[in-house]
């Protein structure tokens, strides 16, 4: 494949990936839990809109007013009051954060009536409740569980006073809560408060949207109120923002070509602009999901709040001549709005909650979604087309400068790229809402492209090598062509410290064998042999190091100590061990079974030879002993062999303490133990031989011959044939006949290998 070919295909590798992460409920979730919090965190704290405005339900109100702490308990009389004066201050609407359920005092509950009915402009609460239905057949049986939302409207008097009712649900921590309802669809898709209170805010352009949507269907206009006085009232406002929201998605060429219309070439005639932003903005929020993602301010307090307590004293103050606070034309929202710390009732965990654990107050999440709506600019998510479009631009961009550029001007690129996007992205974000990916094309995708272009060069430079190694293994013997290929010339250059375990194997009678057959039948045979030696020692991340005639030398090594490496090489040792034992050459009836020792610790790897020859192998104890360890095997009559340090830390194992040992050339005493089987293969009989040669052992040590004796006998009786009872047996009748002071340790010193 030539050099263009490969940027296309990793060009389409790393574009193809980028699509299906960024499009997985995966990358969507990082996105919007990284990608969107950074973008905010990069924003940081944005101008509200003039008309938005809170009036707080705050502790500093409870105490100035000596009320309860409950907010649902304060008097109806104060919220009369309150709807009193916002009413002579003029405000636009006023939208009751506030679950009023249950009757107080059927006066005051009246009183409360009248001043909302007679403001004309207030926006009540209403809960929903989850509620479980069973579904039926036409023959009653039951075939499942229909979950619905059902509405709660609060005190029947009040709910015929207002102008309208609205939910406001949102989750509770600890979800972060990024979204809104802006229609709930659970309850039969009816709008929530914001698109209420936004409704009734923008009562004076009605007449403007209505002559705009007679332009597009005069139909729709026929069926909706013809004035804004028409509106006033719970059904109708709820049935006029149904009847508009379903025409929308029935309809959404005409809901696409709406705004151009106001935007371009064909305004309706007479609309002043601060209407004509109204009637867009209204026209934007029927086109709405029925979620949507808020685009919050700051941190929480960043929508003006005026305490509760505030706004009353100075409704007391009126004939004082003083300021008041300006409420006219605004949308005045009221609830509990507290700095809400965790676990009380109306926090909201959002990307702008404090690290004290200050969230956001729910009466604040309903402000901010207004806002939204008031300034047309909710977080909108780019097209999916325009998505596709810049993660695959990302990844041909990126692809071409890792093929291109050095490593360290590959970096440097990549930062400079993203860079420019994420500016790019961040003024879209701050100043038009729009939603941008930002993790995928700036996190995800560079790595992809860096590592697989890495990857496939490096296949390259490998081919290449392997070209190399196997013309050269034509005319030299393999071990110096792959020196040759490595560029291995000088042993200091290649000789280094590492840690790791070495296995070295040796196979039973094969010098019997190998004199009974011909060359190319022993030669046949033992790579039969070796096959399966090889899988076990591969399938175990080991290295097969070097083979002398029916001796296997692997190790599993690193430049730093890994307990993990014991465990592969035991699990090796006890595959191969198994494999071997299975192994049959049906041609020759002959069966091969393979003793193997195992030792841990420091291992010199480098060049050994001289002159023109070298070859590249582990040399120092650790090999030499796991050698020793091999032939041990013979005179124990075991199979598995391993130094101590071998299983120190490591666990999965049965194995059993067989004694000290002076190893043939060695003059310290080495702890050997027998690797028995993988701890879940462990039968009771095994369990038990182990237990009872253990307490021989420890007899042994302490010169306690009878009872050795007679906890190696019980070992034989259950084993069978127990080759290291067997052998300790003939040491305590050597110990036996030698005077005490000879018996230094209870270590054994072997004269053979």
């Amino acid at each position: 494949m030539n050099h263009s070919a490969k940027i296309v295909v990793m060009s389409i590798i790393t574009g193809i990936a980028g699509l299906m992460f960024s499009f997985s409920p995966a990358g969507i979730s990082i996105e919007e839990n990284i990608g969107l919090d950074l973008l905010f965190k990069l924003r940081g704290e944005r101008k509200v809109p003039p008309n938005v405005a809170i009036i707080g339900m705050d502790e500093r109100s409870c105490v100035d007013l000596n009320l309860p702490l409950q907010f649902n308990k304060w008097p109806r009389s104060l919220h009369t009051r309150l709807i009193s004066y916002l009413t002579a201050q003029e405000a636009s609407v006023i939208i009751f954060d506030i679950n009023f359920a249950g009757s107080v005092s059927k006066s005051v509950d009246q009183e409360f009536a009248q001043m909302i009915q007679k403001a004309g402009n207030v926006v009540l609460y209403e809960h929903l409740q989850k509620k479980h239905s069973p579904l039926q057949d036409g023959t009653g049986t039951i075939n499942g569980i229909l979950n619905i939302e059902e509405r709660v409207p609060p005190l029947e008097i009040l709910a015929q006073s207002a102008a309208a009712l609205a939910p406001f649900p949102l989750p509770k921590v600890p979800v972060k809560v990024s979204q809104c309802w802006a229609f709930k669809t659970g309850a039969g898709d009816i709008p929530t408060l914001p698109v209420v209170a936004f409704q009734f805010f923008t009562l004076d352009a009605y007449p403007d949207f209505i002559r705009t949507i007679k332009h597009f269907n005069s139909d729709l206009a026929m069926k909706l109120p013809g004035s804004k006085t028409e509106i006033i009232g719970e059904k109708t406002t709820r049935e006029l923002i149904i009847t508009l929201r379903n025409e929308f998605l029935k309809n959404p060429v005409i809901s696409n070509q709406m705004p151009v219309s106001i935007e371009g070439s064909l305004p309706p005639s007479g609309m002043v602009k601060n209407e004509q932003k109204m009637v867009q903005s209204l026209i934007n929020m029927y086109r709405l999901s029925d979620s949507f993602y808020l685009n919050f301010y700051g941190p929480p307090g960043t929508i003006p709040t005026v305490s509760y307590a505030q706004v009353l004293w100075q409704e007391n103050q009126r004939e004082t001549g003083q300021k008041p606070i300006n409420f006219k034309n605004k949308a005045v929202f009221i609830g509990h709005s507290d700095q809400v710390v965790p676990n009380k009732k109306d926090g909201f965990y959002t990307v702008f909650s404090q690290s004290s654990g200050i969230d956001i107050s729910g009466v604040e999440m309903a402000a901010t979604a207004f806002a939204n709506f008031e300034e047309n600019m909710p977080i909108r998510i780019i097209s999916p087309a325009v998505r596709a479009a810049i993660i695959v631009i990302c990844g041909v961009i990126l692809v071409v400068i890792c093929h291109f550029l050095r490593p360290g001007f590959v970096i440097l690129s990549i930062l400079v790229m993203g860079s420019l996007y994420s500016t790019f992205i961040l003024y879209r974000f701050t100043f038009y809402g729009h939603w941008y990916p930002l993790v995928i094309p700036l996190f995800f995708q560079p790595v992809l492209a860096f590592l697989g272009t890495a990857a496939w060069k490096y296949a390259d430079i490998r081919k290449d090598r392997q070209d190399v190694r196997r013309a050269l293994g034509y005319y030299l013997p393999d071990n110096l062509a792959d020196q040759l290929v490595k560029n291995i010339s000088k042993n200091k250059e290649t000789r280094q410290i590492i840690h790791g375990t070495c296995l070295f194997t040796d196979a039973g009678q094969y010098t019997t064998m190998s004199e009974a057959m011909d060359p190319q039948t022993l030669h046949r045979f033992m790579n039969e042999y070796y096959k399966i030696l090889f899988e076990q020692v591969k399938k175990h991340r080991g290295i097969v190091i070097n083979v002398v005639g029916d001796a296997m030398l692997a190790i599993w090594a690193k430049n730093y100590s890994d307990d993990n490496f014991k465990y592969d090489a035991c699990a090796a040792a006890l595959d191969i061990s198994k494999a071997s034992f299975e192994f049959i050459d049906y041609k020759e009836n002959i069966r091969f079974p393979t003793r193997i020792g195992l030792h841990h610790g420091d291992i010199m790897m480098g060049d050994v030879g001289a002159g023109d020859h070298y070859e590249f192998r582990p040399t120092g104890d650790i090999v030499n002993t796991a050698s020793r360890l091999e032939g041990l095997n013979k005179y124990l009559g075991t199979n598995i062999l391993v130094a101590a340090q071998v299983i120190d830390q490591v666990t999965g194992f049965v194995t059993r303490d067989v004694g000290r040992f002076y190893l043939v050339g060695k003059s310290k005493a080495v702890r050997v133990h027998e690797l028995v089987c993988r701890m879940e293969n462990a039968t009771d009989r095994q369990r038990l031989i182990c237990k009872l040669f253990s307490k021989a052992l420890q007899a042994y040590q302490n010169q306690a011959w009878e009872d050795a004796i007679d906890y190696f006998n019980r070992t034989i009786r259950i084993a069978g044939q127990d080759g290291p009872s067997l052998f300790y047996l003939k040491q305590i009748e050597k110990r036996r006949r030698l005077p005490g002071d000879e018996i230094h340790d209870d270590g054994i010193r072997m004269e053979q290998k």
